[in-house]
This record gives C-alpha cells, structure tokens and sequence, in this order.
C-alpha cells in the first residue's frame, strides 16, 4: 500500500521522475522501518518470500509455516495494492503496462535481494538486532536509486504490483523473471553472510 499509494501521490505532485522515485523510496524507507520495529516481536516482521526462504534454509522456521506466511504476505501483498488503488480513486484492480523485462533489472533484482539478505543476517547478529529496522530499510531506500529496477526485492510485492499500472507497477509477464532472480539474490546474500564473521 505505501510503495503504489506514494509512487502514485509523487506522479500527482510533480512530473520530476527524479523527484517522484525520490518521494517514493523516502516513503518506502519510513514505513519500513516502522512496520519492522513494530511488527519483529510479534511476526519477525516476515513481510517478504525472500526473507522466510533464508528462514527455511537456516533451519529456523518449518517448511509448513513457511508456506503460511507466504501465503499471507501475497494475500497482505494485494490487498494493500487495492486499497492504495481506492484511495487514489483508480481502478480497484488494474493490470500494469509497465514491462520490465531487460537483463540489467534482472541483475539489479539479484544484488538488490542480496544485499537485503545479507545485511538481515549480519546486522542481526550486532546488538540483538536492535538495529535491523533501520539497517533494511536503509538498504531498501537507497538502492532506489543505486539499482536501475528500483529494488523491488521481494516476491509478494512484486506480485502484488502486477495489479496497479501506476509509478510503483510491473507488467505481470514480467514478474517471474524479477521473483526468479529474487530468489536467486536470497540464496547469494546468504552464502555471502554465511561466509563472513562479524563480532557482537
């Protein structure tokens, strides 16, 4: 809801692509942080595939209720599309024209997921974890803009964003390339992790 709901606010407010993305990611950074904050003690703050298939490999949540919150996080995924859609009084469900197939956003959607996983694994090692809110959303903000498809980062989402043909939107033809290098990114940023040792 907030990545589709501010990419269509920051379209409607200045025509500066630059000025929009940039709208887009301060937003997406804030609620991040507060949604991890507020939501890691209950959840783990399990938003993202990626993230609950790095749990998975470590052993640290069953396969069964892997599935579970995967489920939710595609259901929560398109619910907060739809109501970002009604809250801008666009069409509920709209599927997106914006194609976003090229080899360079692959690769961007790889080290995007990567990074993402490898700063979950090593910043959660530092201080009890205290500091992950701010550290992946720090991640996530900034490779905005030093990822050319913007750091989608995540399966549920990018799904869910087939469903908007706003700023925020994917063409759903492109979505299994970009969950497929996700996935790919999350397997990388684990073995990177799993190769470093950090101290406490």
């Amino acid at each position: 809801m907030a990545v589709v709901g501010s990419g269509v606010m920051a379209t409607n407010l200045t025509r500066d692509v630059g000025l929009q993305l940039l709208i887009n990611a301060f937003a997406t950074f804030l609620i991040l942080a507060v949604l991890i904050q507020m939501l890691a003690p209950i959840s783990g703050a399990h938003f993202n595939p990626a993230v609950t298939l790095v749990s998975v490999i470590n052993k640290d949540m069953s396969l069964v209720m892997a599935l579970n919150y995967v489920f939710t996080q595609i259901v929560g995924g398109f619910i907060g599309v739809i109501l970002a859609n009604l809250m801008f009084d666009l069409p509920a469900v709209r599927a997106s024209t914006h194609f976003r197939t090229d080899s360079n956003l692959l690769i961007s959607e790889i080290i995007a997921t990567a990074g993402l996983i490898l700063v979950i694994q090593v910043v959660g090692k530092q201080n009890d974890g205290r500091y992950i809110p701010l550290a992946v959303a720090g991640w996530i903000g900034s490779a905005y803009f030093f990822t050319s498809s913007t750091s989608f980062a995540n399966p549920a989402l990018t799904l869910a964003r087939a469903f908007s043909d706003t700023f925020a939107g994917i063409e759903i033809n492109s979505v299994p390339g970009f969950v497929a290098a996700q996935l790919v990114g999350a397997v990388i940023g684990l073995a990177i992790a799993k190769g470093l040792k950090s101290e406490r």
